[in-house]
């Protein structure tokens, strides 16, 4: 006979498979986001290394003896470091939560996606097409908020969701020291609380854009539902 935390250890599974297949085609679209950032990136570095060279030929022609073995150095070094600095360090350094929780309303989803974006590397592989599918409501959301009033409580209970509950759910699973992410507690791994948060966090998202679509400003200030980030009245909580 299953136990509860049978069903809802099978309940978590098949929300982890789901995510795979069903966000395929946005985490195709984020695949493209990536592949532009890496164009953009590689064009920066043809320019840097461009000037670098176009330099070091206009230094040659005025010395009277050229830019010489030390030049030649000099530059292959300044190639170097103009190349390896553009492919790795990022072209616009992501946003602090305390950036997510002061930005203007209408920035705030763009925002809190370049912040999403960074938190990648220390996901797990599994919740990666719900993050992708986050950043997609995120960016619908956008021009919504963009005429909504920043001291109404449809705002608050916004910036509620996407600046406060989502950086909490995504920093209490960092803490976890990585080795314990798989480890059950209470009947769930970290690993399916964060699933299972993000998941949520997805569908509340979706409701709010549906709303602001409508004109439901009011249904939206009401909605009263605090993120269950303990799913469904586990208090215990990621960590």
């Amino acid at each position: 006979m299953s136990t509860d935390v049978d069903r809802q250890l099978a309940r978590t599974s098949e929300l982890l498979d789901r995510t795979r297949e069903r966000y395929g085609k946005v985490s195709k679209r984020a695949r493209q986001q990536r592949q532009a950032e890496v164009l953009r990136r590689v064009g920066r570095i043809a320019v840097a290394d461009g000037a670098i060279l176009m330099a070091a030929l206009v230094a040659g022609l005025i010395l009277p003896g050229g830019i010489g073995m030390f030049g030649a150095l000099l530059m292959m070094l300044l190639l170097v470091v103009a190349t390896i600095g553009f492919a790795i360090f990022p072209l616009v350094g992501a946003p602090s939560v305390e950036q997510l929780q002061q930005v203007p309303l209408k920035a705030l989803p763009l925002t809190t996606e370049r912040w999403l974006e960074g938190q990648r590397p220390a996901l797990p592989s599994p919740v990666l097409g719900l993050v992708d599918s986050i950043g997609v409501k995120l960016e619908f959301l956008a021009p919504q908020l963009a005429q909504l009033d920043e001291q109404s409580p449809a705002a608050t209970e916004v910036r509620k969701l996407v600046g406060e509950q989502l950086p909490e759910l995504i920093k209490g699973y960092a803490r976890v020291p990585e080795p314990l992410r798989r480890v059950e507690r209470n009947g769930l791994t970290p690993d399916q609380q964060l699933a299972q948060g993000l998941q949520v966090i997805d569908d509340e998202i979706a409701g709010m854009s549906a709303q602001l679509a409508q004109g439901d400003l009011d249904l939206l200030a009401t909605r009263g539902r605090y993120l269950q980030v303990k799913y469904q009245g586990d208090e215990s909580g990621i960590g």
